[in-house]
């Protein structure tokens, strides 16, 4: 093969970096170097979900890739309309069933480790993993340099390496994002430039998560027939809400509840660089995650309905997670560097689109750095365009993801009777819009260097 156009660095080996990479093999003309900070590609958590929208960026990946995912799914792929959610009012003695949330097509589940294996067994050839690689720091060349020197990397372990392009897909706790940010900094007014790096570090959007898992079997015991054993079902109430539904065949119930603190929710993504914000009050000194007994874990739904409070007497343990965002930033690229997924855009969990954001990030920036008029000297401009069609989509995301939250939260003044239409509304871009438009409008942008897209 000859020599490459540019080489890529991607700093991150979590679904949005592997999903790059991935994308980037339809491109020999581009080598891949992934760098991941753990000795071994894994990823946290328990499961990863891609709504019709994101697993149809999926599917241009290739049949074959398609088809690995779909044997790890466990069910097919749909786009008909299905009941996805039942939602109740639960936070009074008696529930009531308020609506199903309606989607065209399924919400895709996968367990993170069976997704994140497929991914790398479709990295191709032209891309060399690196493991136990923790970036601590880059340096970009200067204007004042050649325009073509290469990135320097340099690691937690003294190791160095270059780059001609480098894509932070770090997640929330990005090393890449806050150099990046520092550089937009360089030359801007004392106002404009607090404003910008109030942005590098990640905020507590004022939501707690409670994850477990439960035992079907001794949900069972306590309820033969309950609802959750076959059913996706989410028990809403104020200021706090769950949901529960079977994984593993039947032989769990995965659960995730919330607290949603109203004022710390509201004002997430505005700005606030005077009024310093606070961070989490959690079990064990501001720690993101800390483990509850069972008496902690279910105290924010102690007053719920019967139904509801089956679940939580079958709970054993659980996790508390302190959930942090990152603002709305002033850009997700600089120069040769841009940032993906988390890193440019960390969200709450309450429409299950995270992933499927760094999904579309992956594919639309394979789409402009892999296009045959992208050369070493027009990367910054490709990935300038890259930010000019991603950034204002996922931060709409990251609004409505938030929004979907306050809603099951009843912290809207939002009558009952119209929840369910309010909350499919703010929801159904995530089965009803592609990514194509955006795809073409890129690659328009591409080709044609007349159009200013900053």
């Amino acid at each position: 093969m000859s020599s490459p156009k540019f080489r890529i660095a991607i700093c991150g080996g979590g679904v949005g970096g592997l999903t790059l990479a991935v994308a980037l093999s339809q491109h020999q003309d581009i080598a891949v170097d992934v760098y991941e900070a753990a000795q071994t590609f894994c990823e946290i958590g328990a499961g990863v979900g891609a709504w019709p929208r994101a697993f149809r960026v999926l599917r241009k990946l290739g049949p074959d890739f398609e088809q690995q995912l779909l044997q790890r799914c466990g069910y097919e792929y749909t786009e008909e309309y299905v009941a996805a959610v039942k939602s109740r009012k639960s936070d009074q003695a008696v529930g009531v069933e308020l609506f199903d949330l309606m989607t065209k097509g399924k919400l895709m589940r996968f367990h993170r480790a069976d997704f994140h294996g497929v991914l790398l067994s479709f990295l191709p050839p032209s891309c060399t993993t690196h493991n136990a690689k923790r970036l601590i720091s880059y340096t970009q060349p200067s204007e004042d340099c050649s325009r073509n020197s290469p990135i320097t990397l340099t690691f937690k372990d003294g190791s160095t390496a270059t780059c001609d392009v480098l894509i932070g897909a770090d997640g929330i706790k990005s090393v890449v994002r806050p150099y990046m940010l520092r550089e937009l900094a360089e030359g801007m007014d004392p106002d404009e430039k607090q404003s910008v790096l109030s942005c590098m570090n990640p905020i507590w959007s004022g939501v707690a998560a409670y994850r477990t898992l439960v035992s079907a079997e001794k949900l069972r015991a306590r309820c033969p027939d309950h609802r959750v054993l076959r059913e996706f079902t989410q028990y809403m109430g104020k200021d706090a809400y769950f949901l529960a539904y079977p994984i593993s065949l039947g032989q769990y119930v995965n659960f995730a509840g919330f607290t949603l603190d109203r004022d710390l929710v509201d004002s997430a993504y505005k700005a606030d660089t005077d009024v310093p914000r606070p961070s989490f009050k959690g079990k064990t000194n501001d720690d993101w995650v800390s483990e509850l007994t069972a008496q902690q874990f279910i105290e924010p739904f102690k007053d719920f309905e019967e139904d509801a409070q089956h679940i939580l007497q079958s709970i054993e343990k659980g996790t508390l997670w302190a959930v942090h965002t990152v603002k709305n930033l002033p850009s997700t690229n600089f120069g040769r560097v841009a940032i993906m997924g988390d890193a440019a855009h960390a969200m709450v969990p309450f429409q299950g689109s995270g992933a499927g954001q760094s999904i579309e990030d992956a594919y639309l920036l394979m789409t402009v750095l892999g296009h045959k008029s992208t050369t070493l000297e027009t990367v910054p401009r490709a990935l300038a365009i890259y930010d000019k069609l991603r950034r204002p989509f996922s931060s709409e995301v990251a609004r409505r993801s938030m929004r979907s939250g306050q809603l099951c939260a009843f912290q809207e003044d939002v009558p009952l009777h119209e929840l369910g239409d309010t909350i499919t509304k703010n929801w159904e871009w995530a089965w009803l819009t592609d990514l194509d438009d955006a795809l073409e409008e890129a690659v328009r942008l591409v080709e044609d260097s007349s159009i200013d897209v900053n």
